[in-house]
């Protein structure tokens, strides 16, 4: 087991903790981030890209002119698709891009990636993530403390410190039962309290 220190919010170390080696200390099996990234982008895009086809196109379905002699094209209804303002042939209509991978990839991909933070000496533990108000700038105050900048912070439910984190571009703060493989790859550092520590190798501990 790696052992770390845990801080309070003034960089004072308060004491340490023992990370379980099955979780923070797991060989890092890169290729299994594109895979998860991958499925968890799918799951959050929207699908509502969506055009008019001829048949919801207003307009007459009257032929505009008769098939032969004129000269010109073959022409149906004002909605044809190759006329200006008809509808549109082939476009996107509302999906659903979302797909399902196995929980085990899942779940060693999640390990896979704190082991990675752990191995670049980018996981910090503190005691609590606590503020006494909504205040943004004490955010600001602690990360400059700690020498961080793009951080990921993973918690209980801490509303003062989640109102207070997220008006910041490159924070996120997320409780432990959220945390993800995107997240984690993303920002550059993970910032944890001993309560997340404990819920985190409960929830994927051997």
């Amino acid at each position: 087991m790696a052992k770390v220190d845990v801080f309070n919010m003034q960089r004072e170390k308060v004491g340490d903790v023992e990370l379980s080696e099955s979780v923070f200390g797991a060989p890092v099996r890169e290729h299994l981030f594109w895979e998860v990234v991958k499925w968890q982008r799918a799951r959050m895009r929207s699908g509502t890209a969506s055009t008019k086809t001829r048949g919801d196109i207003s307009g007459s379905t009257r032929k505009l002119f008769r098939q032969k002699g004129t000269g010109r094209a073959r022409r149906g209804s004002i909605k044809s698709p190759t006329l200006r303002g008809g509808g549109t042939a082939f476009g996107p209509k509302p999906r659903n891009f979302a797909y399902n991978i196995p929980k085990k990839v899942r779940k060693a991909a999640l390990i896979a990636a704190l082991s990675k933070r752990v191995s670049e000496e980018r996981v910090l533990v503190l005691e609590n993530l606590e503020l006494p108000e909504v205040k943004t700038r004490l955010v600001q105050q602690m990360m400059a403390r700690f020498e961080l900048s793009s951080v990921l912070f993973v918690d209980g439910d801490n509303r003062n410190f989640n109102l207070a984190g997220r008006n910041i571009p490159s924070v996120k703060v997320l409780p432990a039962k959220g945390l993800n493989v995107y997240d984690i790859l993303k920002h550059d550092n993970l910032v944890l309290t001993k309560e997340a520590v404990a819920a985190i190798e409960g929830r994927l501990a051997k």
